[in-house]
């Protein structure tokens, strides 16, 4: 049994295509994903089972995903964050992610790195994770 299969997902992505492409992948890897498509809805997916790591994009609907992040984190705190997309680049929103210890994975990126990426902050102890450059 592949050890993901233990690992639950919540995947905060508003683009309907975006979301369903990254919940497959992760799927294909073993990964129990709870898909949300605005704060709301990922809130009533978080009552369904703890998930071991949020994901989400720099902007979800019209809130920063980094806020989505902290307020879904006050549901489960132990809960790790990854935030990816295109503006992460700016060394402010990335300052300003890992000040909440959240991981933050700027584009562009293929799958294999995506998901080496995630693998490295499931790896981490709860409530550690911070950015780490990219090579």
């Amino acid at each position: 049994m592949n050890k993901a299969n233990h690992i639950t997902i919540l995947l905060l992505v508003s683009d309907q295509l975006i979301r369903a492409v990254t919940q497959e992948t992760l799927e294909k890897e073993g990964y129990v994903v709870l898909a949300a498509g605005d704060l709301g809805a990922a809130v009533d997916r978080l009552r369904e089972a703890p998930p071991d790591l949020l994901i989400t994009r720099m902007f979800v609907q019209n809130m920063p995903g980094h806020q989505a992040a902290k307020y879904l984190r006050t549901k489960h705190p132990p809960m790790r964050v990854l935030i990816v997309g295109g503006m992460l680049e700016d060394d402010r929103l990335a300052d300003r992610a890992t000040l909440d210890g959240f991981e933050v994975f700027p584009k562009p990126y293929s799958t294999s790195e995506f998901l080496e990426k995630v693998r490295e902050v499931l790896n981490k102890p709860r409530g550690l994770a911070a950015a780490s450059p990219r090579e």
